[in-house]
């Protein structure tokens, strides 16, 4: 049994459930290492994801929770073996916020992602042209390109999984009325707009909305956040997105989690339909042509 949702959320997901194994059994950590004969830091290096752990490893931890089902114990070691899998974000360590590229790590992973953007288009569903515009502010052209390979390389390996994840994207109208890229060619976010469309009318696991400027002040004025969530026995994690460094990801019972899960309702109490939303894009696309 093989997963894709790659070594972060393949860990994380290993991790959950050997925890829960042990609490079921009412063992401590200590009385786990005792019987194994580690030292207990081991074990809880090993459920705080410090440690990868070992097919023998796992194997031992199994016996002491009485898993005797092939079936499931096949299932543990396959996401053993795909958290100890590199990570394609990994070719991008010391290029980017390290806070950002763990959101990327799960996102990678995720089973649903929500989004709301009020400024830009969502980076999962961004042309490569309307990528490499807002990436002008970096310092290099190595920075710039390194940027637009990222956010294209997101897209390429969600789309690469057996099951790809649900998309749901909110966007403030502003974001499809700003020409991006006006300087450079006109028709970099006509384009933009149109993929948008075109996407989102062939995919049924893609959704994007519009809130209108005549629906007047919503709760997505305070700024960009992500929520995702995963299949199997894992938190929540929600992103809030800000300036490098700046940005904050949290989960498990973290308040902020069903706080903006409530706001992400609201806002699409906000929004119109998703097949009012193409049309309004498709027409603002023809706006931004005239």
């Amino acid at each position: 049994m093989t997963s894709d949702q790659g070594p972060i959320v393949q860990s994380a997901l290993l991790r959950s459930e050997l925890v829960r194994l042990r609490k079921a059994k009412k063992l401590t950590q200590e009385q786990v290492a005792r019987q194994l004969e580690w030292s207990p830091s081991k074990l809880i290096r090993v459920e705080g994801g410090k440690n990868a752990i070992t097919r023998t490893d796992l194997q031992a931890l199994l016996g002491v929770y009485d898993v005797t089902s092939e079936e499931r114990q096949e299932r543990l070691q396959a996401l053993a073996r795909g958290a100890r899998e590199p990570a394609w974000w990994n070719a991008y360590r010391g290029e980017f916020d390290p806070g950002f590229l763990n959101y990327v790590a799960y996102s990678a992973g995720a089973a649903y992602i929500r989004q709301f953007h009020g400024t830009v288009v969502p980076g999962l569903i961004q042309t490569p042209e309307y990528a490499d515009v807002l990436s002008t502010s970096k310092a290099t052209e190595r920075a710039r390109g390194l940027a637009v390979k990222l956010r294209i390389q997101r897209q390429e390996e969600l789309a690469k999984r057996q099951n790809p994840p649900r998309q749901h994207y909110i966007i403030d109208e502003a974001v499809i009325r700003r020409h991006v890229g006006i300087r450079i060619d006109p028709g970099i976010m006509p384009a933009q707009l149109n993929h948008i469309a075109d996407t989102s009318e062939r995919d049924d696991l893609l959704t994007i909305r519009v809130i209108p400027f005549s629906a007047g002040a919503h709760p997505g004025l305070d700024g960009p956040f992500s929520l995702l969530e995963f299949d199997g026995d894992l938190d929540d994690v929600l992103y809030l997105e800000g300036r490098p460094g700046a940005s904050v990801m949290v989960s498990g019972d973290d308040d902020k989690i069903p706080e903006y899960r409530d706001t992400f309702e609201v806002l699409r109490e906000h929004a119109l339909s998703a097949d009012e939303s193409i049309a309004l894009m498709r027409q603002a696309a023809e706006d931004l042509m005239a």
